[in-house]
């Protein structure tokens, strides 16, 4: 039970029985699309059999993406789901779920290996896309993000989908679980702090005190820039390694923790033993230091190439921390620029996806830092009483429930 709602589970233990979710060693496991048609329709399957007709099947991305499809081609005409609607989620369109005929055999909707509504090629399917063609209504998780896939840069090759569905598709922002992330409780935290100014600078304070004793850097008031991601191109960071020479001659402090790409983990280590007295990279899955960077920076960067939504942002201005962000995605749609309009700013944002651009952007951070540090504690408060809670996104879900059943 999960609250008063019974919560099932699919077991088939040569599928599932395994050390991870999809992947090992960074390999992905070669059956996944046997192991995810497979768990689509077992989804299904099972309804009947537990005499439950739901309204609407919500599923997430490629590994659900089946399930639309299955709900039109093989259960289009039984009277068990004549009333039940679906709804696509897509968290991120790079990953489609892309797979050939032969890996789909287990499914009898496949064996004629011509299914024009899933086809990415004559011998492949994307599963994404069979569940795009075929949902009632699609789902992406910001406003922005679901202008950008109508788009050929922003779908990452399925526009054409995309568009043929525009009427169906809309963007809802993430909401943010603040009972996971909250200064005023969070348990990682040396000291708590609420979005009072008082409270909240003497708590930062402490907690950027205890954030440069962990990375052994001088304990001294000066900008904290942290960061907390993959080491992907998505996340930007071959946006930030050509500005950190540069940005790093100046008096500030900077902390980057991720794991991911070994090259660009390896560029981060050489620039760190070149700056060590101001750069700290923790090559590491650390949720208690996330925390504790969260709190204790100044700024927090997100350059992200694309980002459907984002919640470290969200993370980062629940803290008083000012995200320095690309405008894309859901940064774009939840960051307020401090250029743009003082009195409602809640961070940083560009838009041009090169080094200089993100450099000038930290240097325009820094320098109101150095220049007016109440100003900054103004936005630092502004951005502490923004409200990205997950009341606000069910009830747009509600609406768009009662969109597909209408």
């Amino acid at each position: 039970m999960l609250g008063q709602n019974p919560v099932y589970l699919i077991d088939c233990q040569p599928y599932f029985n395994r050390p991870s979710m999809y992947a090992e060693n960074n390999q992905a496991y070669t059956d996944n699309g046997e192991r995810f048609a497979f768990f689509s329709a077992a989804c299904l399957d099972m309804l009947p059999k537990l005499a439950f007709q739901p309204d609407i099947i919500h599923a997430n991305d490629w590994h659900t993406g089946l399930v639309p499809f299955l709900l039109k081609h093989r259960y289009s005409n039984d009277p068990f789901f004549a009333h039940t609607k679906s709804v696509i989620s897509i968290h991120n369109a790079v990953f489609k779920g892309v797979f050939s005929y032969e890996d789909v055999q287990c499914l009898p909707e496949f064996h004629c290996r011509n299914v024009p509504d899933a086809a990415v090629s004559a011998t492949h399917i994307t599963m994404l896309k069979a569940g795009v063609m075929n949902a009632d209504k699609i789902n992406a998780v910001s406003p922005t993000y679901a202008e950008e896939l109508k788009t050929e840069l922003g779908s990452h090759g399925m526009a054409w989908e995309f568009q043929q569905r525009a009427q169906d598709l809309v963007g809802i922002l993430n909401g943010c679980d603040y009972s996971a992330w909250n200064p005023e409780t969070d348990t990682y935290l040396p000291v708590n702090y609420c979005a009072d100014q008082q409270s909240m600078t003497q708590g930062k304070k402490a907690c950027k005190q205890a954030l440069q004793l962990r990375l052994n850097l001088p304990e001294k008031d000066v900008a904290m820039f942290g960061m907390v991601c993959r080491l992907t191109q998505q996340k930007g960071v071959h946006y930030l390694l050509p500005a950190l020479a540069d940005f790093l001659k100046h008096d500030v402090q900077l902390v980057v923790v991720g794991t991911g790409d070994p090259v660009l983990a390896a560029q981060l280590e050489e620039v760190a033993a070149q700056f060590s007295s101001k750069f700290v990279f923790v090559e590491a899955y650390d949720n208690e230091l996330a925390h504790i960077v969260e709190a204790g920076s100044d700024f927090f960067l997100m350059p992200s190439e694309f980002e459907p939504c984002g919640l470290n942002q969200i993370y980062s201005m629940a803290y008083g921390t000012l995200p320095i962000v690309r405008g894309v995605g859901g940064l774009k749609d939840s960051v307020n620029d401090y250029d743009v309009n003082s009195s409602e700013a809640t961070g940083f944002v560009f838009f041009e996806p090169t080094p200089q651009a993100l450099l000038l952007t930290m240097l325009r951070a820094l320098l109101l830092y150095a220049q007016n540090e109440p100003e900054v504690n103004k936005v630092q408060l502004h951005a502490m009483q923004q409200d990205f809670c997950w009341q606000k996104a069910a009830e747009a879900y509600l609406q768009l429930y009662n969109s597909a059943l209408n």
